[in-house]
């Protein structure tokens, strides 16, 4: 709800790089964006991230407006980034289920990947997937990163204490 990230299974952490190690999550997707400078060259349309993080955050908002942490967050946000500050003051509200995404990988340089978002409203919980479209450059490059990733290192955050469901 408040934009972290509490998992990833060994392929994302492979495609987020250095950004998605098991010591780091949770990981604020939102504290990540806009105040992270890493973001800016892992997200090739940094600009578009940013107004659906900030839409999403708001959309949360007033599904919860008495959820002190999102507050908090948002006081967080806007004190600490200029560009948060603007983007939030513009009032768009939208919740992103689809799109595509490019980003910049170290190993396999940029690639353009469908990303898909289901909700799991009991748990409070997003599930992102993120596929490549097939025989694309995309593919190849997600087994690329496939083949530097060993089996079984799945993460998971220490912090996490929602029980665990089977995969």
């Amino acid at each position: 709800m408040h934009t972290e990230i509490v998992a990833a299974n060994s392929l994302c952490t492979a495609l987020y790089h250095d950004i998605l190690i098991p010591n780091a999550l949770p990981l604020n997707l939102a504290k990540f964006v806009f105040l992270d400078g890493r973001a800016y060259g892992f997200f090739l349309d940094w600009d578009e991230v940013a107004d659906a993080t900030v839409e999403s955050l708001r959309a949360t908002s007033a599904r919860h407006p008495l959820d002190g942490a999102l507050t908090d967050l948002v006081d967080e946000l806007a004190t600490r980034s200029e560009a948060f500050a603007k983007k939030w003051a513009r009032h768009n509200v939208r919740i992103h289920r689809t799109g595509r995404k490019r980003l910049h990988n170290p190993v396999v340089g940029d690639i353009e990947l469908n990303a898909d978002a289901l909700e799991l409203p009991a748990d409070g919980l997003t599930l992102i997937a993120y596929t490549a479209d097939p025989a694309s450059a995309a593919e190849e490059q997600l087994a690329i990163l496939s083949s530097w990733t060993p089996r079984g290192t799945d993460t998971a955050s220490p912090h996490d204490t929602r029980p665990q469901r089977a995969r």
